[in-house]
Order: structure tokens, then sequence, then C-alpha cells
């Protein structure tokens, strides 16, 4: 990351830990730690969620010289993207993993990859790497849809292979059968020709999550007459 915190695996490095890590900073100066997002709490060994950083080389803030209101706004942002205590915060998802006694740090996704339903935290990138697997899926994508009542669920926009119409039912089934519990399934999907892109080729989910929000709005008003 341009903002700082760069690992390496050492040559003394046990195998396992190259193969499921990103291994561990470089600087004994660096100091990293694994907050539950959206907090300061700082999670046991093992357990999931957002990697910070502070260190010798790692960013203490973004600078912007633009006159107010602008300036206003980079102050708060600097606000969210650094703890009380100066650690910044990435927007990885990772987690401390001990590879034959070797500790070490590994990267399971992106915070903003993760869908929260109800308070269940529904990895992105998990889901997605199960779907593919799917005979009538060609490519697939998911992100967070809002919901009233659950703040967000889960909707796959899918782009099936040639001949196959995939419907929300068949994902389900199929996830079920792979012992995925229930809360994690998908609850909507979209059928598209091919997934949106930005302009440098990575997939495009802020278009997606966009185009969700507005069909299940416009829907709402439908119902509501």
């Amino acid at each position: 990351m341009a903002e700082g915190l760069f690992t390496v695996t050492p040559l003394d490095a046990p195998r396992a830990a190259r193969r499921h890590s990103v291994g561990v900073p470089i600087s004994e100066l660096d100091a990293v730690v694994i907050l539950a997002p959206g907090t300061e709490i700082e999670l046991p060994d093992g357990e999931v969620g957002e990697l910070c950083v502070r260190g010798p080389y790692t960013i203490t803030g973004y600078f912007d010289v633009r006159p107010e209101p602008e300036a206003a706004e980079t102050m708060a942002h600097n606000a969210r993207a650094f703890t009380s205590d100066g650690f910044y915060r990435t927007g990885d998802l990772g987690m401390v993993r001990f590879e034959e006694g070797y500790r070490c740090f590994s990267i399971e996704g992106r915070l903003k990859d993760v869908i929260d339903r109800g308070g269940e935290k529904i990895s992105v990138d998990e889901l997605e790497s199960l779907l593919t697997g799917h005979p009538k899926v060609a490519e697939v994508s998911v992100v967070a849809m809002p919901d009233p009542r659950l703040g967000e669920r889960g909707c796959a926009f899918i782009v099936p292979v040639p001949g196959a119409m995939p419907n929300l039912l068949d994902l389900q089934e199929y996830l079920a059968g792979r012992g995925v519990a229930k809360f994690k399934w998908p609850e909507r999907v979209e059928l598209v020709e091919a997934l949106p892109r930005t302009p440098v080729g990575k997939i495009d989910k802020k278009a997606m999550r966009a185009g969700i929000t507005t069909r299940l709005e416009a829907e709402t008003h439908t119902a509501t007459g």
C-alpha cells in the first residue's frame, strides 16, 4: 500500500508461512494490530478483523491544502482513517496466525467486501470462491444490498455459462450441499451478460452496489403505490 507497511517472509520462515501468509513487517519498529471493524478493540490471535498499522514509514495523516470547506472534509477523513492512538486503518481484513510456531499475518479480504447481515459478518471473498464452482456460473461477484431489518443482505451478480439460467434456489441448494451456514447464502441473484468494470479492468463493485440499491428503491416505491 502507498500509505505504508511492507511485509516479507524471511529465508528462515517455515514454508507454510510463505504459502498461507504475507509474512511479517520489515521493521522492528512497525506495530500491527487486528481490530474489530469500526472499533478500537483489539482481537485475539486467530480472529479476523481490520489490519491497522503504525510505524516509521507509515503515514500519520492525509495532507490537503484546499480551502474550506474541503479542508474540513480532509480532517473528517483522517478521523475515520486513523485510530485515536495513531494506527492507520488499512481497510484490509487480516489475522494473526501461527505456522509451525511462527507468528505472522495473513490478508483475508477487504473490509468493504464484508456483508454485515444483522451483526453476522459474511466474507464476500469466501462466498465468491464457493459460487465460482457452480456448474451454471461462469463469473460471479457478490455485493451487499441494503435491508431495512437486517442492515445488509447478499446479492450475487452472475454471468451464467452459455445456455444456463441459474436462479437463487440453485445457488442456495449448492451452498447447502457444501455445508455453508444459511445466513451466508445470497438472498438475491442478478443475471448479467458481463460484470461491470472500472477503466483499469477491475470489477466495479461500487457500480453494482449503487445499481441494486436503486433497483430496490424502485421496487419498494412500486409496491407501496
